[in-house]
């Protein structure tokens, strides 16, 4: 890693100063909870949320096999998420959140969501930053939508 000038850190450069805070608050947020960290929470919160094969997590989440695959056996070695064999394919496999799994993902959820409340809370426009990080969530959503429909378009 280069070290930066002197005159680069002081720059006023907005989006860098918007991903060294985005990256510290979500070093926060990970730390707001210690049932679940946060790639786990992102896998579990992804099922939750509908999507039914690791592949499909992965896909959405923008992860390797590898990591799903870890995220997916901790998560069932919590009791969290379950497996269930898919008729007809013996193969595939589809995630299944429990109820102890909604029942954490609720507490970690709801742990975070006070967290991300006392940080904006420390500045002005608080209320609008978390209207603006709902609307970067959407961005997301968008970018992914995107990718998948150019991946498509280039296998057929």
């Amino acid at each position: 890693m280069t070290k930066m000038s002197p005159e680069k850190d002081v720059s006023g450069d907005r989006a860098l100063d918007a991903v060294r805070g985005f990256a510290r608050a979500v070093r926060i947020l990970d730390r707001s909870s210690r049932e679940l960290s946060m790639p786990h929470y992102r896998v579990l919160a992804s099922v939750a949320a509908g999507e039914e094969r690791a592949s499909r997590v992965a896909e959405r989440l923008e992860l390797g096999r590898p990591a799903i695959s870890s995220a997916v056996e901790a998560l069932c070695g919590n009791g969290f998420l379950q497996r269930l064999e898919v008729e007809g394919d013996q193969r595939a496999v589809d995630l299944r959140v429990t109820p102890e799994g909604f029942a954490v993902l609720e507490r970690v959820e709801h742990e975070m969501t006070n967290t991300l409340r006392t940080l904006c809370a420390r500045v002005e426009e608080g209320e609008q930053l978390l209207t603006s990080l709902a609307m970067l969530d959407r961005a997301v959503d968008a970018m992914f939508a995107e990718k998948r429909a150019a991946r498509v378009r280039t296998q057929q």
